[in-house]
């Protein structure tokens, strides 16, 4: 008789020193990372000192990224970073990623190989639940339970009942992990999972790059799940071999694990997508946006700032150029991406269309800086979050697309398909 548990309840019940733990149960689970960034760290350590211990729990496992308003935009957000700088060093925390070598947090973590399959994670971010894509449990919470984990290196969870995402066949050329996702989300809804797993298996994932995988389990959040998570496969593992050398456990769901619904994803049937304002689950196809001008198209964030988003961009904006009443922006996700796309010759490309190369940071995502929208404008932006302010005036509208749909937006001066110019 088998257990009846899904990859995440497996997860779980191995860090909470458990035989079996079931959807509705409270655990409390050893953590194997906790991060925090500018935003969420300063209070975290506030919420740290209050415990009365002496030291984290462990230098290694615990990271801190400056990525939300860094380069520091002005003495507010400079304040918050000093607070977190004073504390990395002070409590002499390995992970501390200062500028120069930082990078937006949830493409840093797992390029630097801090989290790896089987690993249970939380972060003071919402998208924490990114990691999913290396099979591992990984959850944003609140910065209290940071600043507690810091001390103890552990959390409390209500084991989330989940939902199984069976992926079949192959997405066609301009179809990437954004419009996936976007298509899964219009489907279920922004609480279509609220508090449950949405657990990704079957042939289909085989078709879907590591990067793309990081996308889908980014957005996991918008679909109000707890997490998402990927099974493990040869192209986990090959990711994993390259940036890690820890130690990792692969999980698989039991055959009669239990989920809540079960749906089947045909990648070969999803059509690029955008979600309209202002919310994640507005969600159209490409053949059905009409004429929507645009103002500002951003390009980059922890959904879409890897070198393959920025591949998929360069090969649209190639030898074209950039509508002149459109700001395009650019953020590489990290320092080793942007050089990577240096080294390949995309920043090129950019500049020559027209469009400005920032450092890495996570500014415009969320109406911090580099980016801010005036009343009434409009941006497609390879972002998570169309809420309504979400990147500036409560008046500007946010549009949530691909890589290659943002690049032929920028080109266009309104929403485009890529089809229509490559």
């Amino acid at each position: 008789m088998t257990k009846k548990m899904t990859m995440t309840q497996k997860i779980l019940a191995e860090h909470a020193g458990l035989d079996r733990v079931h959807a509705g149960q409270f655990i409390e689970a050893n953590l194997d990372m906790v991060l925090g960034n500018d935003i969420t760290a300063p209070v975290a350590i506030k919420e740290f000192e209050k415990i009365g211990v002496e030291d984290v729990f462990d230098k290694g496992k615990i990271a801190l990224v400056p990525d939300h308003f860094t380069p520091n935009k002005d003495i507010k957000s400079a304040q918050q970073c000093k607070a977190m700088r004073e504390f990395a060093y002070d409590k002499e925390i390995e992970n501390y990623f200062e500028i120069g070598e930082m990078g937006i947090e949830h493409a840093l973590l797992p390029e630097k190989g801090l989290v790896v399959p089987g690993h249970a994670v939380i972060g003071a971010d919402s998208h924490t639940c990114t990691y999913g894509a290396l099979g591992a449990f990984s959850t944003g919470v609140g910065s209290t339970d940071m600043g507690a984990a810091m001390g103890t290196g552990k959390c409390w969870f209500k084991v989330p009942e989940a939902i199984e995402f069976e992926l079949v066949g192959a997405p066609s050329k301009w179809v990437s992990g954004k419009d996936i996702i976007l298509h899964i989300i219009g489907k279920i809804g922004v609480d279509g999972a609220r508090y449950k797993s949405m657990e990704f298996k079957g042939e289909g994932a085989k078709n879907l790059s590591m990067d793309d995988r990081f996308t889908i389990a980014n957005m996991a959040i918008e679909a109000g799940a707890k997490n998402g998570i990927f099974e493990v496969d040869e192209k986990t593992v090959a990711y994993v071999k390259e940036h890690s050398d820890k130690e990792y456990k692969t999980y698989k769901s039991d055959e009669d694990a239990i989920y809540s619904e079960k749906y089947t994803i045909d990648l070969s049937e999803i059509r690029p997508t955008v979600s309209f304002p202002h919310s994640p689950d507005n969600t159209r196809t490409i053949d059905e946006v009409g004429d929507i001008e645009i103002d500002q198209v951003v390009i980059g964030s922890c959904t879409n700032g890897r070198i393959e988003d920025l591949r998929a961009a360069a090969k649209v904006l190639k030898d074209k150029k950039i509508d002149k009443k459109v700001r395009a922006i650019v953020f590489p996700a990290t320092q080793k991406i942007y050089l990577m796309a240096m080294e390949e010759g995309l920043l090129k490309i950019f500049i020559e269309a027209g469009a400005i190369v920032s450092t890495p940071t996570c500014g415009p995502c969320l109406g911090g800086h580099m980016g801010i929208l005036a009343e009434g404008e409009r941006a497609v932006a390879t972002t998570n979050r169309n809420f309504v302010g979400r990147m500036g005036h409560e008046k500007s509208e946010v549009y949530l697309a691909s890589p290659a749909i943002a690049a032929a937006s920028a080109i266009m001066g309104k929403i485009a398909n890529p089809e229509d110019i490559v």
